[in-house]
């Protein structure tokens, strides 16, 4: 039988390598998929280009055709989620091109665009300032306002920070982020849809860290409020990655949620 397949999705503003510590052990159960999404990373970043995230999902999908994948497992991460949520919307509206979403399990990420609390350097990215913002950006100042969502005890050590920004800046990077900024835009023109898909008859388990500034403790009460039955697994102390900075008691929490998806496909 062929190899389950899961799709590993990074988040903004860094990349797939965020997923380096549960690789080994990710990839010794399944066919694993991670790619750097346009603008990240090691893809293209065209200066004149509109990303949006439909647009991700759309390179997603291409990439897994191409691939000849039409079933996957998500496991997601802030922008990531929300690629994510698209990539439900359209499972449920089950088009030809559709891929069949075998389960999915979301990290910090802003599901709900009402408790999403952009850092200062996001509220600038996003401001009319955004396009200077991010031609004056630093490996300094990014390093500054990347620790800020980490957890107090969790902070990456200057060598994780110097390895985030060298794939941030890799090709000039830094200075399209105001673009791909605009994703808090697109989270709010398309709530309905992407709160909507949370509700797939798909099995969902959540995995936070709570002391995430961004989308921690309150964007899971949010959470709780639209899904009273949610599957939700909380990190005390951990902040924005836990895949950083807890990898161990994500891949516990990422496993103990397969055993049960791939066990109940067992029984079937």
């Amino acid at each position: 039988m062929d190899a389950e397949v899961l799709l590993c999705m990074h988040g903004f503003p860094t990349a797939s390598w965020d997923w380096h510590r549960l690789w080994p052990e990710l990839v010794a159960r399944w066919r694993v998929i991670a790619v750097d999404m346009i603008g990240y990373g090691f893809s293209d970043k065209p200066s004149r280009y509109d990303y949006s995230l439909p647009d991700q999902a759309d390179l997603y999908q291409e990439i897994l055709e191409s691939l000849g994948v039409r079933r996957v497992h998500v496991l997601a991460h802030d922008v990531g989620d929300s690629v994510a949520q698209e990539l439900l919307a359209r499972s449920i509206e089950r088009t030809s091109d559709a891929l069949e979403i075998a389960s999915v399990c979301l990290l910090n990420g802003g599901l709900f665009p009402e408790t999403h609390r952009p850092t200062w350097t996001q509220r600038l990215l996003i401001s009319r300032l955004g396009f200077l913002v991010s031609r004056l950006m630093t490996e300094r100042r990014f390093g500054a306002s990347l620790s800020e969502v980490f957890g107090q005890r969790t902070k990456p050590a200057a060598t994780e920070l110097a390895e985030f920004w060298s794939l941030i800046a890799y090709n000039g990077g830094q200075r399209i982020a105001h673009k791909l900024i605009r994703y808090m835009i697109e989270r709010r023109v398309h709530r309905e849809r992407w709160v909507g898909a949370l509700h797939a008859d798909v099995p969902l388990r959540f995995i936070n860290g709570p002391d995430d500034p961004v989308s921690g403790a309150h964007m899971i009460r949010r959470l709780r409020e639209e899904l009273p039955e949610a599957d939700v697994v909380t990190l005390p102390g951990i902040g924005h990655y836990p895949q950083i900075e807890a990898p161990a008691e994500v891949l516990r929490a990422y496993l103990e949620f397969r055993a049960g998806v791939d066990g109940d496909r067992a029984a079937l």
